[in-house]
């Protein structure tokens, strides 16, 4: 029987770079999905529905849909932060030159 070969490549800490996609797409895709995280945190500590959470967001049901089901390219990165504003989570944004 043949040994599969194995190679262990190092992250770069955003997976969407590591699966080729352009740096550019790669870090909004990635705050999306760390924005949308931090919404359905904010939904399992307060306890609520997509439905609770939509009405308390002041928005349509499908669209918390979205973001439990992580399909954040359909959302705008301002429409995220939004989002947390109004559900009283905080954003910050960390600039490295």
């Amino acid at each position: 029987m043949k040994k599969a070969d194995s190679r262990i490549t190092p992250s770069s800490g955003n997976v969407f770079l590591d699966l080729g996609f352009p740096p550019h797409e790669a870090a909004v895709m990635l705050l999306r999905c760390e924005l949308a995280e931090a919404l359905r945190r904010w939904m399992e500590r307060e306890g609520l529905t997509q439905a609770q959470a939509a009405k308390r967001l002041g928005v349509a049901q499908p669209r918390i849909s979205e973001i439990a089901r992580n399909k954040v390219d359909k959302l705008s990165l301002d429409y995220l932060v939004g989002l947390c504003a109004k559900a009283g989570v905080s954003v910050a944004v960390k600039l490295a030159a």
